[in-house]
């Protein structure tokens, strides 16, 4: 087996055991995501796969899928892609099927509650743990803590769509960027 070939069967293993394990959807996955490819892997870098997470979140369709369809695209190329989706997808589609032909008996069990207060737990720390690791990646200066702080309050206390606070997010950090690259050339190369 070639190292390609290798390579495409452990993103696609990795990605099976991602889609397995973790509950609470595509958010709770972005810190195992991280984990694999970018500390374990060294697949591709942080920041590429920040930018990786930003896309997915900004592109239609279920983030976790659109987070292994990104990273397996930069792994592994147009089989990269098609291995890491089919990875992550296949848990859930095998779980959701066993569970459908089960589910008024399988919803009707005590500790099937039970374990899914516990599971809740867990994901909020899943979740946690991702925004953790993307606040790392996050150069702080007071252009993005002011975005970050409006885009908060606009999304907890408005009815505004979450993909306008993307868009806008978008938006601004372009203007941003050629603001400040404008103002660099100006001054000659020196803030």
């Amino acid at each position: 087996m070639n190292i390609k070939n290798n390579r495409l069967l452990q993103l696609f293993w990795s990605f099976i055991k991602i889609g397995a394990f973790t509950f609470g959807g595509g958010y709770a996955m972005i810190s195992m995501v991280e984990i694999e490819v970018v500390d374990r892997k060294k697949w591709i870098t942080e920041k590429q796969y920040m930018d990786m997470i930003a896309i997915s979140q900004a592109t239609p369709g279920v983030i976790a899928i659109n987070t292994a369809t990104y990273v397996g695209y930069a792994v592994g190329g147009f089989p990269g892609a098609l291995l890491a989706t089919l990875g992550v997808s296949i848990p859930s589609f095998v779980i959701i099927v066993i569970i459908s032909f089960f589910l008024d008996a399988f919803l009707a069990l005590t500790w099937v509650s039970y374990a899914f207060m516990g599971i809740r737990a867990g994901v909020i720390v899943l979740i946690f743990d991702a925004v953790i690791r993307m606040r790392r990646s996050l150069t702080l200066n007071a252009f993005n803590w002011t975005l970050l702080i409006a885009s908060f309050l606009v999304a907890t206390l408005t009815d505004i769509s979450v993909i306008w606070i993307i868009l806008t997010g978008a938006v601004l950090g372009i203007i941003w960027q050629i603001w400040i690259t404008r103002a660099y050339d100006a001054d000659g190369g020196a803030k």
